[in-house]
């Protein structure tokens, strides 16, 4: 059973922007997720909202650490593709 959770939401500057990064870290739903926490990933335009569960704080956090990671990744390459691309 989980008993703690997060649910972060990130809102970005357009939904196209949006759309690349949830693309880009909801492929490792389900790869990093373990008996200890599970992420779900939705958007909704240019929302991206992420849930987690977990079983105990420890799980929690270490979730967290590594979807903000991810994203902050996933923002960053973006954002350098857009400086190539233009």
């Amino acid at each position: 059973m989980f008993s703690h959770d997060a649910t972060l939401e990130f809102v970005y500057d357009d939904e196209s922007r949006a759309r690349v990064v949830a693309e880009s870290v909801a492929r490792e739903i389900g790869e990093i997720d373990d008996d200890r926490s599970q992420t779900t990933i939705d958007r909704d335009g240019d929302t991206i909202v992420l849930e987690i569960d977990a079983r105990d704080v420890t799980a929690l956090r270490a979730a967290l650490n590594t979807w903000f990671s991810l994203l902050d990744v996933a923002e960053r390459t973006a954002t350098l593709g857009d400086r190539y691309a233009g």
